[in-house]
């Protein structure tokens, strides 16, 4: 089988009027449907749709290649567009496209054309090529130039190392289509230019191909993986191996073969060692990043304990009658009771469960209990949150010191260890510290944060509400984002009840606040900003701030500083009506739960309309545009 075998001149166009993405979808659909290959023309256009969502197709060098394998497929098939004055398809290097190849795949076992399919993504490589089909007057000319090139292609002898090739390389994308093969041919044709034997095995939907074998992985000096999906790696093990997109093997092919044939590439463990994309590239985070990724692995993994056991003590206060005994308050009816021992035990949890998986992320597993201890002593120690932060941050770089203390010791002592050394010497050295180190001076800090607090007057409590519900709009999920929450979260340990619900309110409203403005303000926004923006009253009331992120990057000069604004009023309002939430999460959902709900409720909607107002007045109208 040839390419064109699956081309014909009824699903080629020249030079037609296509503007944008979505028009040259438009464009190359309704040629594959004319050339009858499409057994459903809107669900094969799903399909590409869906495929364009997992990365773009404009793969480089003004070449766009979507595709889609489903069901709505008849026979396989190929539509080519020409598109002089290039259209913006989102590629990866960011120029226009002006070469199109529309791909359409059937369900089933017989993949006889992928490997055609294939052939044509590595004859766009070749320069000369592009250039001809793009200066190509006709449909009749642009056919012959493709089976011109193919036959040349095909007679082509290839020829394969006899010693062994010095590089292995894997490529995979998540369809198995185009960017697969690419890569490959890119990987290849570089490694011939630099005089580099090399074999690439390509993990295509048929699956994989030129399959390497163990003994040219284990005569090989590095393997490149250049995937955007999981590829068997237990056999690479011990192998100085390369991760990366199969972008860059597409258009950083020298560069990969470079750090290949340099030695520099790291050694690849497979089993209980790090496999993170950071040790694979050999690329090492900033320090400040790296502090970040620490301290978000301890949040993470503490915040189930935060919501469950918060809003079970939270729902142990809105069951239980004050009236009983208000110095027990939470524990007079039994079912309270169950509720505030099952919350409270959970919520005990939250700091050592804090400094553990700091200290695991920084010092791996032996660095575990060692943190679990170093939480738990800050918490009974007095030193609450803050201390627990440090403990984790301690603990993990102890067992760092430890490990590099213990490289010495003979193999013979390597099991004693994880079972022993760590945890004894770990436990002992984070006890001494958080004990006589930590705990003193920030058990007097928290205390005298907290006289402060307390006898803050009420304008200054309004203000530093506005300023977390402010915070919490300003990069939704971005680091100021997590600061106010993290410190929202703190202070429920310390029983500072009423910050947490300005955290939570400041999060809430920018969902809102953009919801409302495109209902109220439908010419501020397309069709389908409108449509999209429906969700943002669900997210808005549940607590999740990221449903405001897509009108934030599409115009994040208008739209934050308008959520801003709403969320401080929020927050500083939220603050002014003395609203108080133990739980750290559930939204409107805990709503009977916050002391004050009709004053909460009442600042979460003038917030939200404030929010909406302003955005209303900072954005422009869109203009009506007629096909």
């Amino acid at each position: 089988m040839k390419i064109t075998d699956l081309l014909n001149k009824k699903s080629i166009a020249i030079n037609p009027k296509v503007t944008s993405k979505e028009g040259a979808i438009d464009k190359l659909v309704d040629l594959m449907n004319l050339s009858g290959n499409l057994n459903n023309k809107e669900e094969y256009k799903k399909a590409v749709l869906a495929r364009e969502e997992l990365s773009t197709t404009g793969i480089g060098d003004g070449i766009a290649i979507p595709h889609a394998k489903t069901s709505a497929v008849k026979d396989a098939g190929l539509a080519a567009m020409v598109v002089n004055d290039g259209v913006d398809y989102d590629s990866l290097d960011g120029q226009p496209a002006k070469l199109f190849f529309m791909i359409a795949a059937p369900d089933g076992e017989n993949n006889l054309h992928l490997e055609v399919l294939a052939r044509l993504s590595t004859m766009l490589m070749d320069e000369n090529f592009r250039n001809g089909l793009l200066n190509a007057k006709s449909s009749d000319q642009f056919i012959k130039l493709i089976d011109d090139f193919e036959n040349e292609k095909l007679n082509k002898d290839k020829t394969e190392s006899k010693d062994g090739y010095k590089i292995l390389a894997v490529t995979a994308c998540p369809t198995g289509i185009a960017h697969t093969y690419m890569a490959a041919e890119s990987l290849e044709g570089k490694a011939k230019e630099m005089g580099v034997s090399i074999k690439v095995e390509t993990d295509g939907s048929g699956g994989a191909k030129n399959v390497l074998t163990t003994k040219e992985i284990e005569e090989a000096e590095c393997i490149i993986i250049a995937a955007d999906k999981k590829v068997e790696m237990a056999r690479f093990d011990g192998k100085k191996v390369i991760q990366t997109k199969v972008a860059n093997g597409i258009h950083k092919a020298e560069e990969l073969i470079n750090r290949a044939t340099s030695g520099e590439a790291p050694v690849y463990h497979h089993n209980g060692a790090k496999t993170s994309e950071e040790e694979s590239s050999g690329e090492k985070d900033s320090i400040g990043h790296q502090i970040y990724k620490h301290l978000m692995n301890g949040v993470s993994h503490m915040l189930p304990f935060v919501i469950g056991g918060g809003i079970l003590i939270a729902l142990a206060f809105l069951f239980d009658d004050y009236s009983i005994d208000p110095a027990n308050f939470g524990m007079n009816t039994p079912f309270a009771a169950f509720l505030k021992t099952v919350g409270g035990t959970a919520f005990d949890f939250m700091l050592p469960i804090l400094a553990g998986y700091i200290a695991m992320s920084i010092g791996d597993r032996p660095a575990l209990a060692v943190g679990f201890v170093g939480g738990m002593l800050a918490n009974k120690g007095g030193s609450g949150f803050l201390g627990a932060l440090i403990a984790g941050f301690v603990a993990g770089y102890l067992i760092v010191g430890l490990k590099k203390l213990f490289e010495k010791l003979p193999n013979s002592l390597e099991g004693l260890k994880p079972v022993l050394l760590y945890p004894f010497l770990g436990i002992l050295l984070i006890g001494a510290i958080i004990m006589f180190v930590i705990n003193p001076p920030v058990a007097a800090l928290n205390t005298g944060i907290t006289n402060v607090l307390n006898n803050m007057g009420e304008s200054s409590k309004i203000l530093l509400g506005a300023v977390l519900g402010g915070m919490m709009a300003f990069d939704m999920g971005g680091p100021l984002n997590k600061a106010a929450y993290v410190f929202g979260t703190a202070s429920l340990a310390s029983g500072q009840f009423e910050f947490m619900a300005a955290v939570m309110i400041g999060g809430m409203v920018p969902p809102l606040a953009i919801a409302l403005c495109t209902t109220f303000f439908k010419k501020k926004f397309t069709a389908k900003e409108r449509q999209s923006a429906v969700t943002n009253y669900i997210m808005g009331l549940s607590f999740i701030t990221e449903g405001a992120i897509p009108f934030a990057a599409a115009d994040p000069l208008r739209v934050i500083p308008a959520c801003v604004v709403g969320s401080a009023t929020a927050g500083a309002l939220s603050m002014a009506f003395g609203c108080a939430l133990r739980a750290p999460h559930g939204g409107i959902f805990v709503l009977p739960v916050i002391t004050n709900p009709l004053g909460y409720f009442g600042a979460l909607v003038i917030g939200s309309l404030v929010g909406m107002i302003v955005l209303a007045i900072l954005k422009k109208n869109k203009k009506l545009i007629l096909f």
